[in-house]
């Protein structure tokens, strides 16, 4: 580094400011130290020489050893690498180096450490964000070492008004400007900001400086600002300044002169293009040990964006995939809709003649005799078949609210509905009674009995099935084919899945988990949907929305009757039906009451909710078999064939047992036996 202590970069000129201590064309030289350490403003119009001044002053710095870094916004100081190995860095080709913010500690430990004069261009950079983080990291990184290293250095800003304004707000890369300006001089950082509109610049960087220069200047508010700076004689004068003259300024010896800068000389890239042919000048090119420590910062962020575009690939690629199955699972939760109101409509369509709306295949006789729902104008059938086609149209149209009542159980209130209902008695067969009950009886229990872990759907033959089964019984038109095939079905089931249909019983509607935990399960949802399969398809139990089930032994029972028993009559039904899995003491609460307070029946209660003394007084009061209601026939003619001492054998016959049908007695002996 060169030991000359000042540089020679102007001469006094002529004229009103002039140094009236020396003769015009005398030197005016700059002290090294206060040049690299101080803060200095260069301003002055376009085609002032403002920029001609900066690169004078840079030229005699490199010439005497000395680095810099210069802030290029215009892409005009390239031209310095005709004479000097300086390190062209910015966002264009022509640079020696492509550098982006991830190079910024790099190139202050260059322009540092290794003394690397730099341009640092950032004329190129397409987003102007991109430009002022390079700008903002190089700087702090600058500011921090020096803070240890103490070495004097300059920093140059071109068109430093677009950092830091005088009008609207600064941000970060402005607000470390002005501290390289208040502070940076005791580190050893100096820095020159050059701009050609001085009003624009916030005063308190102009105020801080050590020396400026003003070239010429004529519009009014660059004038005032020179005029309250420099005089109102310097104001005037200021319009008049030739090319490359200038008013200069100094703290270290307190003068205002007027002086005319050298010319540079290395090219001038910023000069206007004339009409003669442009030629580039031959370049000095920099080190290529230089240029290959930022290629390895390049190269690997360069490895990292690959990296990160292959994980963005792969997300990208998950991404479509969750889409494809989201998408898929909307269809299946479709289909699964359309299943259910298939099985619905079909359920709708073999339940209606049980529901009033048509003749019942096993008492043809009594819907005509009673003049029921079913009657001869075909209202119920009409009906039936305009449910059954609303409920088939439904299944063509949206099928949104297949997922409305949400989680496992939306699939299993399908299945529960498809399990209890039965195809148009049509199809039942036409056979004799005695032969068809035992069978289907044998197969409900089978059904019921199924392996718990059996996750096999409701299918369109289940659900024939299950009406076949329930129809043969019902044929038999006794009281006691009903109870047997609802009893047939919860003696099938598990144990722990009986105690869990109890819970549905006490709490008329809950979910399977709660009645799992009731019957002394764990909270596991796949054990309790696995025990609670077999009591869903028995259909003792049905959806009821959102995930909950409904007790629905009651409803098997008016279905069965065709709602004709009154609820005393039902009730009677259900308690012989319950017998077989409600602990007696319990048969006497309401079906809702808490388990705590379920004590001993009451006196004078009933003793047997099978069919013994109460089910014989209800049904004489009511003065007719509440099962065949044919106003007793069947039971006389069964009264009358059988022998003189019949009543004496038999004191326990019910009412209602007197009144069996020839099928039903035969059904009660085969079952006896």
């Amino acid at each position: 580094m060169s030991e000359a202590e000042t540089i020679h970069v102007a001469d006094v000129s002529e004229g009103i400011g002039g140094d009236a201590t020396a003769e015009p064309g005398s030197p005016v030289e700059l002290p090294v130290v206060d040049v690299l350490t101080g803060r200095s403003f260069i301003t002055g119009k376009s085609g002032s020489g403002k920029s001609n001044t900066a690169s004078v002053v840079i030229e005699n710095l490199l010439d005497s050893g000395f680095p810099v870094l210069i802030v290029d916004t215009d892409g005009e100081y390239y031209g310095l690498k005709e004479e000097y190995e300086i390190l062209h860095a910015g966002a264009d080709d022509e640079c020696d180096i492509v550098v982006s913010p991830e190079h910024a500690e790099k190139i202050a430990a260059l322009a540092l450490e290794q003394n690397v004069p730099i341009i640092l261009d950032v004329s190129g950079y397409l987003e102007e964000e991109t430009a002022n983080e390079l700008l903002l990291e190089v700087v702090r990184q600058l500011f921090a070492k020096e803070k240890r290293m103490k070495k004097p250095f300059l920093l140059v800003i071109e068109e430093c008004h677009e950092y830091i304004p005088e009008g609207g707000g600064m941000d970060e890369t402005g607000k470390m400007l002005i501290k390289v300006g208040k502070r940076g001089r005791k580190h050893g950082l100096g820095i020159v900001g050059i701009s050609q509109r001085p009003a624009d610049v916030k005063k308190d960087f102009i105020t801080q400086c050590d020396w400026l220069c003003w070239h010429r200047l004529t519009w009014d508010n660059d004038t005032k600002v020179v005029g309250r700076i420099l005089g109102s004689k310097y104001a005037s004068a200021v319009e008049d300044l030739g090319d490359g003259e200038a008013f200069l300024m100094t703290d270290w010896d307190e003068s205002i002169r007027r002086i005319q800068f050298h010319r540079k000389e290395t090219f001038d890239a910023g000069a206007t293009p004339g009409l003669d042919d442009f030629e580039r000048p031959e370049l000095k090119s920099v080190s290529s040990d230089l240029v290959g420590e930022l290629e390895s910062i390049s190269d690997e962020k360069e490895r990292r964006e690959s990296e990160i575009a292959d994980l963005k690939q792969e997300l990208e690629k998950r991404d479509r995939r969750i889409a494809d199955l989201e998408r898929e699972l909307e269809e299946a939760r479709d289909l699964s809709n359309m299943a259910d109101q298939f099985a619905q409509a079909l359920l709708g369509k073999a339940e209606a003649p049980y529901r009033g709306g048509g003749p019942s295949a096993a008492s043809p006789d009594r819907s005509r005799d009673d003049g029921g729902a079913g009657g001869d104008d075909g209202n119920g059938d009409q009906s039936v078949l305009k449910s059954y086609d609303e409920a088939v149209a439904a299944t063509e149209g949206d099928s949104a609210a297949s997922a409305a009542d949400g989680g496992p159980g939306a699939d299993d209130g399908s299945e529960a509905a498809a399990s209890t209902g039965s195809e148009s008695p049509a199809d039942a067969s036409e056979g004799d009674s005695d032969d068809s009950a035992t069978p289907n009886s044998d197969a409900a229990v089978a059904s019921a009995s199924g392996p718990p872990d059996d996750v096999d759907p409701v299918t369109r033959d289940d659900v024939a099935e299950s009406a076949l089964r329930f129809d043969d019984a019902i044929e038999l038109g006794t009281r006691e084919a009903v109870i047997e095939e609802l009893r047939s079905r919860i003696e099938a089931l598990p144990e722990l899945s009986r105690g869990m249909l109890r819970h549905y019983r006490r709490e008329g509607a809950s979910d399977p988990v709660a009645a799992h935990i009731d019957a002394g399960g764990d909270g596991d949802s796949g054990h309790a949907y696995s025990r609670h399969r077999p009591i869903r398809r028995a259909g003792l139990i049905r959806h009821a929305g959102r995930g909950h089930y409904a007790y629905a032994v009651p409803d098997l029972v008016r279905e069965a009757y065709a709602d004709r028993l009154d609820e005393a009559q039902v009730d009677e039904v259900v308690s012989a039906v319950e017998s077989v899995f409600v602990p007696p003491a319990e048969l006497s609460y309401p079906p809702d009451a808490a388990p705590t307070d379920v004590g001993e029946p009451p006196a004078g209660g009933p003793t047997d909710r099978s069919g013994g003394d109460q089910a014989e007084t209800t049904a004489s009061a009511d003065g007719e078999d509440p099962v065949t209601a044919d106003d007793g026939t069947a039971a006389d003619r069964a009264r009358d064939a059988a022998p003189p001492d019949a009543a004496d054998a038999d004191e326990g016959e019910t009412a209602a047992d007197a009144g069996l049908s020839d099928a039903a007695r035969r059904f009660a002996e085969r079952t006896e036996r």
